[in-house]
């Protein structure tokens, strides 16, 4: 077997951040050199508590964690607990942590991080708002040159928003810093609701995650119970978008997913679609690519991966 796959989770856990972080804690193809939190579905803090929280479920408190930005870089925090509920993990029962939190600042140990390890050779999976990448990129632009791609749950084309028409929540959160990660010439893969609400949470599959009966699998089985009451509400539908994991996902089985090279902006200004991403699907501004943006996605092969990984806790 090759050497693992080194990457760095970005995250504001969130049920579907969970799911996202178990499915890489479960795979032994890739190293998790560290988790950084950011504020976005909750406060910093409960971000931060949250994702350790996930560790203990997995009994991976090796794991560092690091707190990083508080809000976003020019507007006033907007949270989720409307669909993730008051903890971000709200289903299963909570324990308070017992694996510290890092006094390293999150900003801090992806720029060391990054120019610590062979260039092109660490990759980044982020999962909520690009705060912490975006303010790391402002204080050393040279990092830029040193990630080997990041894939990102963000953003929406085909399916429009779902915290505003226009806009996907970890965009419009802090619009700004998504505008600089797509402006800073890092290798993007973009996971937009178009891919995401094809991988829904129907009781047949989140059944088989159940039968494994593990404390991680019951812990996740508990928060998609919560989770997707809010989707199923919204979009009628047997079960609830899954977006986060869809990340993960693609570092272990690209084959899964179909896109292509594009053009994406974010736009900043007009309160009418701020946070939204202009995706050039038809390549018709010339506009020079900067992501490659992911449409379609075989869902059950997802969740056969999703499956398998939980069950290898």
């Amino acid at each position: 077997m090759s050497e693992p796959r080194k990457i760095i989770i970005d995250t504001d856990p969130g049920q579907d951040d969970a799911a996202a972080i178990m499915l890489a804690l479960g795979s032994p193809e890739l190293e998790i050199l560290g988790i950084t939190t950011v504020a976005g579905n909750v406060p910093l803090s409960r971000t931060s508590t949250n994702a350790r929280i996930i560790l203990e479920f997995c009994s991976r408190p090796d794991i560092k964690v690091f707190a990083g930005a508080d809000k976003p870089i020019a507007r006033p925090l907007v949270t989720a607990e409307h669909v993730h509920g008051k903890t971000g993990l709200d289903g299963p029962e909570l324990h308070e942590p017992q694996m510290p939190l890092q006094e390293q600042h999150a900003v801090d140990f992806l720029i060391e991080t990054l120019k610590r390890e062979p260039a092109g050779t660490v990759t980044l999976c982020t999962l909520g708002p690009l705060t912490n990448i975006a303010t790391a990129l402002e204080r050393a632009p040279e990092i830029a040159g040193r990630v080997r791609e990041l894939v990102m749950m963000g953003g929406g084309f085909f399916e429009g928003g779902n915290i505003t028409p226009a806009a996907e929540f970890n965009i419009y959160v802090d619009p700004e810093a998504a505008a600089a990660v797509f402006k800073s010439g890092i290798p993007i893969v973009m996971m937009p609701l178009d891919v995401t609400h094809k991988v829904l949470t129907l009781k047949s599959r989140v059944a088989k995650l159940r039968a494994i009966g593990s404390r991680p699998a019951i812990a996740l089985v508990e928060m998609l119970d919560f989770f997707e009451r809010f989707d199923i509400e919204k979009y009628g539908s047997d079960g609830g978008p899954l977006h986060d994991p869809t990340v993960v996902a693609y570092l272990l089985k690209p084959e899964l997913f179909s896109g292509r090279d594009c053009n994406v902006e974010v736009e900043v200004a007009s309160p009418l679609t701020v946070g939204m991403t202009v995706v050039d699907w038809w390549q018709v501004t010339g506009r020079k690519h900067n992501a490659r943006v992911m449409k379609d996605i075989d869902a059950d092969g997802f969740f056969a991966l999703l499956t398998e990984r939980v069950g290898r806790l």
